[in-house]
């Protein structure tokens, strides 16, 4: 038997549940995978409290996108992977080329992570290479997967260019430490002066406090040298769209991904501009970016890690925003 986390979906942080399961046993084409370390997303909590209806299957989902862990059986069939190998599950699980996913997403449409073994189509599983450990790699397939699309999957980012990211949780801290390894240029915003000092310490050329500022846009704009954001990491979504634009150069990117402060802007409209949503990405846009991360030595930062039997709490911590980087969970 093992731990696994049930949510009823949509019914709120307090729907998540602690139960012992049986160990699957892998069908053909499938391996089972001992997941160590998981971590959370904005999404997790969406589906928790059912603000995006229909993300998630009813009337319960094993919640959870993000993990890290080890093979330990496979299927008939099965040669992309063996027993004994590190491995991360993709975000989008059969999504393995080509710009459209089949809408196979973990925790939502199907079970996640959030389980100490899952049977996952071996075709979705990911090496892991030894420079990162599980925790680390537990943030690459959404928050990390999301930035590295946003930032080369579309309107490659060029060296001295300019990005906007706001806040500081998974997906724009992970966009900074990317970027300034490609020799891009950082703004980002948060209301919180110690994050922002957080920042700076991995490379933020500008950082500005949204809160405090008598006016963030000008503010950013004087730092830069005038309208010159070539992409925004969009984490906001609409409310914050028009301010995103004004400071964006003639064919810039608005990456949209978030619904932080709105709806999201993904069907915003502005001359000279692209905005793009941001659909994570795939099994080769993962392996790409994993190999960057390793050549770059790049540390992916989790803030927290909980317990599994405090997912609960973990899931609070989350929606408190009082945490960088990542919050993981530990299955340990």
């Amino acid at each position: 038997m093992m731990k696994q986390v049930k949510l009823l979906s949509g019914q709120g942080i307090e729907a998540l549940e602690l139960i012992d399961a049986a160990i699957p046993d892998p069908a053909p084409g499938e391996a089972v995978v001992r997941i160590k370390a998981a971590t959370l997303n904005y999404r997790d909590l969406i589906i928790a409290k059912g603000l995006f209806p229909g993300l998630a299957k009813e009337p319960d989902v094993i919640p959870v996108s993000c993990a890290a862990g080890e093979v330990v059986a496979v299927g008939e069939g099965v040669t992309r992977v063996k027993t004994g190998d590190r491995v991360v599950p993709i975000f989008s699980i059969s999504w393995l080329s080509g710009t459209q996913s089949d809408g196979a997403m973990l925790g939502g449409p199907i079970d996640g992570v959030a389980t100490q073994y899952a049977a996952f189509n071996a075709e979705g599983l990911t090496h892991l290479p030894d420079q990162l450990s599980d925790l680390e790699a537990a943030t690459l397939p959404c928050a990390a997967l999301t930035s590295w699309s946003a930032l080369t999957a579309f309107r490659p980012t060029q060296p001295d260019e300019w990005i906007l990211a706001q806040g500081t949780g998974g997906v724009s801290i992970a966009a900074l430490q990317l970027a300034k390894k490609m020799g891009v240029k950082v703004a980002i915003t948060s209301s919180s002066d110690a994050k922002l000092a957080r920042a700076r310490s991995y490379g933020a050329d500008v950082t500005v406090n949204y809160r405090t500022s008598a006016n963030w846009v000008e503010e950013i704009r004087e730092a830069i040298g005038g309208n010159n954001i070539a992409n925004v990491i969009d984490t906001v979504g609409g409310t914050q769209f028009d301010d995103n634009i004004s400071l964006m150069l003639e064919g810039g990117q608005n990456s949209s991904i978030g619904m932080l402060g709105s709806e999201f802007s993904w069907a915003k409209e502005s001359p000279g501009v692209n905005n793009v949503p941001i659909g994570v990405g795939n099994r080769e846009q993962h392996e790409a970016m994993t190999d960057f991360i390793v050549e770059h030595d790049i540390k992916p930062v989790v803030d927290v890690v909980y317990d599994l039997a405090r997912i609960q709490d973990a899931y609070r911590h989350l929606e408190s925003g009082q945490f960088f980087g990542k919050v993981a969970v530990s299955l340990l």
